[in-house]
């Protein structure tokens, strides 16, 4: 039995997905652990409640709706085009607010149309917020992770370069810790001499039986998860980090197209320039922003609420694309948000591609704010209808 009341707004919600023709699901509450440790990002992870079957399998608390509805849609061989909706409980540590604490959403599942599909989950967040909370002022603020990538992979960084910032993407301190070392790189320290000099030489082959010849004296090879030729690998890639170096040019563009941050509208505009300016071609990310936009146009979208920001993310690694976040204007406290993740489905076992878009709704915050609203009615309703003077008695 739920420890927590069930929002009083929820039959609302309920025929709002309703009448957007989404299938309701829920999923388990214990959850396997290793997709959302392995998908869901840092941030998450480090906030998940774990424990363990009698087998010794890892499980948790769900913490979010997203990996559980796609794994449900894959076990139960539903082909798409697909709509869920969902409506439960979540559980995770928070730096506010309690750990155990509903959560509802759509996942949009199968649609080809990717500009389509991105404008339509956009309208669906916006348009069910509007029905929660009618007459509040909302801003959207959206971010692209395709154009971060395409920025990142024109500017012809190592591939493990690429990995580090687009893993960063969405959280400013880490991306402007990894410029710093790009800008200034250290040297390894630490290495034993002979590695050090194989590494230098570039022979492989020496390196990875130096390598062997170490563990079977150690006897580490018994325990090793990985072997001599990856280890190797993975000392050649961290020395090449280590010592590449982005040129001022470069980092001046990738911080230059981090700070952008304007109306929607003004978007597509403001990255043609930008590209045209330091010669990139961001390609396919371009054009299906443009679409994105175009789109949204289309469905009457009210695109002067909306900003769009460059170093915008959301703190979850399956995204690929769009990402979202809408608010009450003047509170910063987040009352939906998404994004697409067309890679998470074959990362979960799905056989064939199927791309994915979906939102998240904060109910306890919409609560909050259905309440702040109630109260400023009531008070609005007593400065409007003042005290009646009482009639002397004669």
């Amino acid at each position: 039995m739920p420890l927590i009341d069930m929002p009083e707004f929820s039959g609302d919600l309920l025929a709002e997905f309703a009448a957007r023709r989404t299938e309701r699901v829920n999923t388990p509450v214990i959850q396997p652990a290793e997709p959302f440790l392995d998908m869901a990002g840092e941030d998450l992870r480090r906030r998940i409640f774990l424990t363990e079957s009698e087998t010794g399998a890892n499980l948790c608390l769900r913490p979010e709706f997203t990996i559980p509805v796609c794994l449900r849609h894959i076990e139960t061989a539903t082909g798409t085009p697909k709509r869920y909706s969902y409506l439960g409980e979540v559980f995770r540590q928070r730096r506010e607010g309690a750990y155990e604490f509903y959560q509802a959403g759509i996942e949009d599942l199968g649609d080809k149309d990717i500009a389509s599909a991105d404008a339509r989950v956009i309208g669906d967040a916006i348009g069910i917020l509007k029905a929660l909370l009618p007459g509040r002022k909302l801003g959207v603020t959206l971010g692209d992770q395709a154009v971060f990538e395409a920025v990142v992979n024109a500017l012809g960084l190592p591939f493990g370069w690429q990995r580090r910032l687009i893993h960063a993407f969405g959280d400013m301190a880490h991306l402007e810790a990894l410029l710093e070392r790009l800008a200034r790189p250290q040297p390894v320290t630490g290495l034993d001499p002979e590695i050090a000099g194989l590494l230098a030489s570039g022979n492989e082959a020496e390196l990875v039986s130096r390598i062997d010849r170490t563990m079977q004296e150690t006897g580490y090879s018994t325990n090793a998860s990985r072997s001599p030729a990856e280890i190797a690998r993975r000392l050649k890639e961290k020395l090449e980090l280590a010592e590449t170096r982005l040129d001022g040019t470069a980092l001046l563009l990738l911080r230059e197209f981090l700070t952008l941050q304007l109306p929607l509208a003004e978007a597509p505009a403001a990255l043609a320039g930008f590209a045209d300016a330091a010669d990139l071609k961001l390609g396919p990310a371009a054009a299906l922003f443009d679409a994105r936009l175009a789109a949204l146009a289309n469905a009457g979208a009210d695109l002067s609420a909306m900003t769009y920001r460059a170093a915008f993310g959301r703190p979850l690694d399956y995204y690929t694309g769009l990402v979202f976040e809408v608010t009450e204007e003047g509170s910063p406290a987040v009352l939906a948000g998404g994004g697409r993740f067309d890679r998470l489905l074959t990362l979960l076992g799905a056989k064939d591609h199927i791309p994915a878009v979906g939102f998240s709704l904060w109910l306890d915050r919409i609560e909050a704010a259905r309440g702040a609203a109630a109260g400023r009615k009531v008070e609005a309703g007593f400065r409007a209808d003042p005290p009646r003077e009482e009639k002397s008695v004669q």
